[in-house]
């Protein structure tokens, strides 16, 4: 605004402040104070009326000393100083007061979003609070809030039949299982685990041994007892396998170490990790053996040699497989297959090689019992094969 318009009231007063006001008045006053030293010049210094326009007006510019000049300029400085102060103060204040609001109506809609009811219990923010201090704030409120949710499902009973569910489904699959889990870790590491006196150095060489039967193997590190003469039913075996590994004599199949016939010695390659005895996972690594491998039989005080000359799966009621004619004597090692269950039945068959086979005593008077009720041994039944009453 120009200060013509300040001194005749023209423009929209309404943006006119009293700091422009005051300027305007200093301008003028110090305008009225430049003209009135001109009027007071020396008259002889002025131009006459009839003098041309050109020459007066040149007389005059040319007469104007240089503090007026000044002080002019002076004046017009002090006035937009004035003007443009006044005019950013009071637009940088109505700005200030606009953000003022929006910031408050801001707060306010967020905590009623975030809040509902509980808005109208929080303290009214600080006008001093910076946009960050805000938001800070904010934060703080809906961290807090997640936490006591977390809290609230915490102490919620609801999740406890979930968990329970899952527990029992893992226990259940624990008790069906465990024999796989733990039957291929024992064949896993238990090679690491040698006892060098299993390891015969001479096969052929006439050991004189303790009384108490035992089956050696070293390359899978077996060294067990053997049960001789008793039952080949169910009960018979697995009890008798709770000490060690057991002949399974039948019918074709019922020699023993250092006679003509096929002496059949079954074990558990993995068993229920809750049934009684120490050697339920004795046979993990049978499958380990290949022809040529060395087997001792301790028996009567003697130790035979034999050696690896075949391995076959069967079915469990293949007792055929066991009971043929020969004239060797032979050892039939049987257990179950693959490890953890009592689908198939492993057979490793070995002949003797030491004492001389050609010196052994003939078999013993086979029995007339049929082979067809005869099945061969295998693992202790699974949990669902104890609560169904089915078993291989």
């Amino acid at each position: 605004m120009r200060p013509d318009e300040l001194n005749s009231g023209q423009g929209e007063t309404s943006s006119v402040t009293p700091q422009q006001q005051a300027a305007a008045r200093l301008v003028r006053t110090q305008i009225d104070t430049i003209y009135e030293n001109n009027a007071n010049l020396n008259p002889s210094q002025q131009q006459s009326e009839n003098t041309s326009p050109y020459q007066k007006t040149h007389s005059d510019y040319t007469d104007i000393h240089e503090n007026q000049w000044k002080q002019y300029h002076t004046a017009w400085q002090n006035y937009y100083q004035k003007y443009y102060e006044g005019y950013y103060t009071h637009h940088l204040q109505k700005a200030q007061h606009t953000l003022k609001e929006q910031m408050e109506n801001s707060h306010f809609r967020k905590n009623q979003g975030y809040f509902g009811s509980q808005s109208s219990a929080q303290p009214e923010p600080d006008e001093t609070q910076s946009k960050d201090e805000a938001l800070f704030d904010l934060r703080q409120k809906l961290i807090g809030k997640v936490q006591e949710s977390a809290v609230k499902i915490k102490k919620s009973r609801h999740f406890i039949p979930i968990l329970a569910g899952i527990i029992a489904v893992v226990i259940f699959l624990f008790l069906q299982y465990n024999r796989v889990l733990i039957s291929n870790v024992t064949a896993y590491v238990s090679p690491g685990s040698i006892d060098p006196q299993n390891i015969v150095i001479d096969p052929n060489a006439d050991i004189i041994v303790g009384s108490s039967p035992r089956l050696i193997i070293p390359k899978i590190n077996v060294d067990v007892p053997v049960i001789y003469d008793i039952g080949n039913d169910y009960e018979s075996q697995m009890t008798a396998m709770n000490d060690g590994v057991a002949q399974f004599a039948i019918p074709g199949a019922s020699s023993h170490p250092g006679q003509v016939g096929n002496t059949v010695i079954a074990g558990h390659s993995s068993n229920d990790l809750f049934d009684s005895g120490d050697y339920k996972f004795i046979f993990a690594q049978l499958d380990k053996l290949i022809v040529g491998d060395t087997i001792y039989a301790n028996y009567q005080s003697k130790r035979y040699t034999y050696t690896v000359t075949k391995k076959e799966v069967v079915k469990p009621n293949e007792v055929d497989k066991l009971a043929y004619p020969t004239t060797k004597p032979i050892l039939t090692l049987i257990t179950c297959t693959p490890l953890g269950t009592s689908i198939n039945r492993l057979l490793v068959t070995a002949e003797q090689i030491n004492p001389d086979p050609n010196l052994s005593t003939a078999a013993p008077k086979q029995s007339d019992e049929e082979l067809n009720n005869i099945s061969i041994p295998g693992n202790s039944p699974t949990l669902l094969e104890r609560i169904f009453g089915t078993r291989n």
